[in-house]
């Protein structure tokens, strides 16, 4: 066990325990935008679905019922814009964490193989690289890259932690250059639904393939858009090619999304109204607490989409962090996410509505 533990980088949250003390401490008690997880309430409809399926006494299937499938093909075709999608270009997965992380040893990626990701991303996908043995490279502009060496490149589109989103422009020439080299493209966009100041596209658009999915997999998660991060619920979209030997590999992994997931993803896929609603919170607060960042003296770049406000004081990120923690406020250190991130803070739109008043209060105090 220690020999693959080694492979890891240490968990980074850990290092946040001491500010997470201080911030406790405030008088008015913490308010934590650390990590993003939801903290609203699952819409009542998904929670009936998932209690009538509660009597699951048998095993699920690892590619779900045809009515899970049907669910994601028309949500893929509806929400993202997508043409003549079958239940072979679906598969559902156990949360997108598990997915990101397992996905290069799964693809058979190994010791001079190259997977890419961007210069500020998700730790978890160099973590996938290193439990795999391959190689790990952080760019700005993919198509820079040496492709001899590089199987998987990751896009995350709206970005995890700077909001950035890549125009339509940008992805179709970025699809073009990795199906010139034969790189596979995996594009995280399970904040797709969270656009502010931009309207992100996917990479299933046939303005960004050319009607085409091959080489090209998107990845979606309902953690965000209907408040199941603990349902374990996410979703992959693309090419045939590549899904069918992952969705073999992953029954004899016994990767399987539980019954009652199941059946509340098709409830939450089914219905746009919850996701409308969810989307009017998080504007609200994310109004409130950028213009109290704006007013304490940070400045915000990006952060035109996603559930974050990529802010900075121009100093180091950890005296930023400390800051808050004095006033009582918990925020991600930037540098969690690369070296390119040493003088930001994430700070997520996922408190509820009373404790971003009293965030935004602080600050303008």
């Amino acid at each position: 066990m220690s020999a693959v533990s080694d492979r890891l980088p240490a968990f980074p949250w850990d290092k946040l325990e001491p500010y997470k003390k201080t911030a406790a401490a405030h008088p008015d008690g913490i308010v934590d935008l650390s990590v993003g997880t939801p903290v609203d309430p699952v819409p009542e409809h998904i929670q009936k679905a998932l209690i009538a399926a509660a009597d699951s006494p048998g095993y699920p299937t690892v590619w779900g019922t045809p009515e899970l499938r049907d669910a994601l093909t028309r949500w893929v075709e509806h929400r993202l814009g997508a043409r003549e999608v079958t239940h072979r270009h679906v598969l559902p997965v156990v949360g997108s964490k598990e997915l990101v992380a397992w996905l290069p040893t799964q693809l058979g990626l190994g010791p001079g193989d190259q997977v890419a990701f961007p210069r500020l991303a998700y730790p978890t996908y160099e973590v996938g690289a290193r439990l795999a043995r391959a190689e790990h490279v952080a760019y700005d502009d993919p198509t820079e890259l040496d492709p001899s060496r590089l199987k998987l490149l990751w896009l995350n589109s709206p970005s995890n932690p700077t909001g950035r989103v890549l125009a339509k422009e940008e992805l179709t020439r970025i699809v073009a250059w990795a199906r010139e080299h034969g790189v596979l493209v995996l594009s995280d966009e399970c904040y797709i639904e969270l656009g502010w100041e931009a309207d992100p596209v996917s990479v299933l658009h046939p303005d960004v393939n050319g009607g085409s999915y091959d080489g090209i997999v998107a990845v979606h998660s309902l953690s965000k858009r209907s408040n199941l991060a603990g349902y374990r619920a996410a979703f992959l979209a693309g090419d045939p090619a590549v899904l069918g030997p992952l969705l073999q590999i992953r029954k004899h992994g016994g990767m399987m999304t539980p019954a009652p997931t199941q059946a509340a993803v098709v409830a939450a896929l089914g219905d746009d109204e919850h996701v409308r609603v969810q989307r009017e919170r998080y504007a609200a607060r994310r109004t409130a607490l950028r213009d109290a960042l704006l007013a304490h003296g940070f400045r915000i770049e990006h952060s035109e989409a996603s559930l974050y406000l990529w802010a900075t004081r121009d100093e180091s990120c950890w005296d930023t962090v400390a800051h808050l923690a004095d006033c009582g406020i918990l925020v991600a250190p930037g540098d969690f996410y690369g070296p390119a991130g040493d003088r930001f803070v994430r700070v997520a739109l996922t408190a509820t509505d009373e404790r971003v008043r009293a965030a935004a209060a602080r600050l303008t105090a």
